[in-house]
Parts: C-alpha cells; structure tokens; sequence
C-alpha cells in the first residue's frame, strides 16, 4: 500500500513537471536536489521530504493536496 502511494505521488509530479514544460535537471535546480533525486521520487522509489512537496507545490503552482 506504501509503495503504490510513493509512484502515486512520483506520477502526480512528473505530470505536473512536463506541464510546466521543465526537465528533471530544471525541477531539480530549482528545489536544490541533485536529478537522481527527482528520477527515485518520480518513479516511486523514494519518498521527498515534506520541505520538498511544500516547495513543489509552490513551483507548479498547486494545491499541495494533489500530493496526498
């Protein structure tokens, strides 16, 4: 069940990612992670920090519900 929430809330970033016609370099500049960090994330195999999710849904503009 953890699992299938982690590529959950990978997808739900990398959609908002290519909605905001950004590269995970680009993403991963402007949250201060390295790219490796944002490809583990997207693909569900690690989970951000809440700092980071606060942040992204800053960035793309969202409500920071679209995470849960």
């Amino acid at each position: 069940m953890f699992n299938e929430k982690l590529k959950k809330l990978g997808k739900t970033i990398k959609i908002e990612r290519i909605r905001n016609d950004w590269s995970q370099e680009q993403l991963a500049e402007k949250l201060g992670v390295s790219t490796r960090t944002i490809s583990l994330i997207e693909n569900g195999l690690q989970h951000p920090k809440f700092f980071l999710v606060v942040k992204m849904s800053e960035l793309f503009n969202v409500d920071i519900k679209i995470f849960i």
